[in-house]
């Protein structure tokens, strides 16, 4: 076998000649390095030598925007920092510019509708496994297009089953690193299951959380029920619908166990791209009648409302 070896102009050449499937989502993107703003996704890189790549040593943070607003952005940015603190990893430049790009990528969009997906990795430098080889973090941000969801999401809820994937240890749960090779399983899983999602549960058989969502549920008694942000990962949505739901009804942070979840009148996934949405049937049976409930559909409403409105506009 010859393997061709080619100059920086010729793989340049061919890099700009290879499909590159998703690109069309792309409308935008940041790498420090640059120091500047893309719209073509065929630029899209990283380095292999950046350490978030060979060692998964990097976290990040996906939000999404709703009528030109990006949806709790300084929400997201405090638990990276807070990511960043646990793992002694500080961006490339101050994070109130950190902010800025994210604003200015999702202006040069251009779209009302769609996400920003913001990395910070320990950067370029070698292919050991020791931070020091990296003299600079990096940091990327990627917006993408989007829509809005039909109503139909909502009117028909979702299917999830129990997961084998065990839940995150602790320590890690509470980082959104971008090892996310157990949450990839998860949506795998999901998948082979034909249901939406599955829920892991810890080893003493507490509910921990879906593969990219966290899981609420409604009680006998009319409390919201959620686990405690032991194994799952402290939901920027999750937080904020507690907060709505406590003007109507009790909310507890509890130990969740299977059986208490399969009684539940109401079960709910709350996350960045869901916001708020039902689960009509677990583990093959119907949650409630097996339809939406109250809850659910008064919930969503009162988050997605507040969401928006308290969005920051980018578009101009």
């Amino acid at each position: 076998m010859s393997v061709p070896v080619l100059d920086a102009a010729e793989w340049t050449a061919k890099l700009m000649e290879l499909p590159r499937s998703g690109a069309a989502n792309v409308t935008a993107f940041y790498e420090h390095r640059m120091g500047a703003i893309c719209r073509d996704p065929r630029l899209l890189l990283v380095p292999l030598d950046d350490h978030m790549v060979h060692r998964g040593d990097a976290i990040f943070e996906s939000l999404s925007f709703l009528e030109g607003r990006i949806v709790q952005l300084d929400a997201h940015l405090e638990r990276m920092k807070h990511s960043a603190a646990k793992l002694e990893l500080e961006p490339p430049c101050p994070w109130d510019e950190v902010r800025d790009v994210m604003i200015e990528t999702a202006r040069a969009g251009g779209r009302q509708y769609g996400g920003l997906k913001v990395l910070l990795g320990r950067g370029c430098g070698g292919l050991g496994v020791d931070p020091a080889e990296c003299p600079e973090s990096s940091l990327y941000v990627v917006a993408t297009a989007g829509r809005p969801l039909p109503e139909s999401f909502w009117t028909r809820g979702l299917t999830a089953a129990r997961s084998a994937i065990p839940a995150k240890q602790e320590w890690l749960a509470q980082i959104k690193s971008t090892n996310y090779l157990a949450n990839a399983l998860m949506a795998k899983e999901a998948r082979e299951k034909g249901v939406d999602l599955t829920f892991s549960f810890d080893d003493n058989g507490f509910l921990a959380e879906a593969a990219i969502a966290n899981v609420a549920l409604v009680d006998g008694r009319g409390r919201m029920l959620m686990p405690e942000f032991r194994h799952a990962l402290p939901g920027t949505t999750s937080i904020k619908a507690m907060d709505l739901a406590k003007a109507f009804m009790p909310v507890v942070l509890t130990d969740i166990t299977e059986e208490i979840l399969e009684q539940a009148s109401e079960i709910l996934v709350l996350g960045t791209t869901c916001e708020c949405v039902a689960v009509t049937h677990y583990n093959g049976k119907p949650v409630g009648d097996g339809r939406p409930g109250p809850i659910a559909d008064r919930l969503r409403h009162l988050l997605h409302d507040a969401l928006v409105t308290g969005g920051v506009p980018f578009l101009q």
